[in-house]
């Protein structure tokens, strides 16, 4: 089955490389393509936003991975790492401002020229999980 997906726009900002954790602070601009520019109009009311994207310059696919090289060997799908079947990344983020097709955000971890696929408001009744469980080797990771 063939998937197309097509980005919606791309992010810019000074980050040229993949790094461990310090994202938190990193201010990115998110450059919606025109013709999808409307489709931002009333997420400026929301404090947060999902961002989906694609990890375009992930070049080694794995079903093992030990995250950060720091945690243990786990499977692909039990870590937020590069390295998937299908490049596909999300990251919750604080919106600063939106300025017609430009959305600026801060906390965004991915490099500049990142394309984006999707965006989505981050709304506590779906997206907050109370007493989630996590593995204890998290708390070892850079964020």
């Amino acid at each position: 089955m063939i998937i197309p997906i097509k980005p919606i726009g791309v992010v810019k900002n000074k980050e040229r490389k993949q790094h461990f954790g310090n994202w938190k602070k990193v201010v990115s601009d998110i450059v919606i393509s025109k013709k999808f520019s409307s489709g931002l109009d009333g997420l400026e009311e929301y404090s947060h936003a999902v961002i989906v994207y694609w990890m375009h310059e992930v070049k080694k696919h794995a079903i093992k991975h030990h995250p950060q090289g720091i945690a243990p060997l786990v499977g692909i799908f039990a870590c937020r790492c590069q390295g998937r079947p299908n490049p596909i990344g999300i990251s919750a983020v604080k919106i600063i401002r939106r300025r017609k097709n430009v959305l600026t955000v801060r906390g965004l971890d991915v490099i500049n020229g990142t394309p984006v696929i999707d965006i989505k408001p981050y709304t506590p009744q779906y997206d907050l999980v109370k007493d989630a469980k996590v593995p204890e080797w998290t708390k070892m990771l850079r964020y």
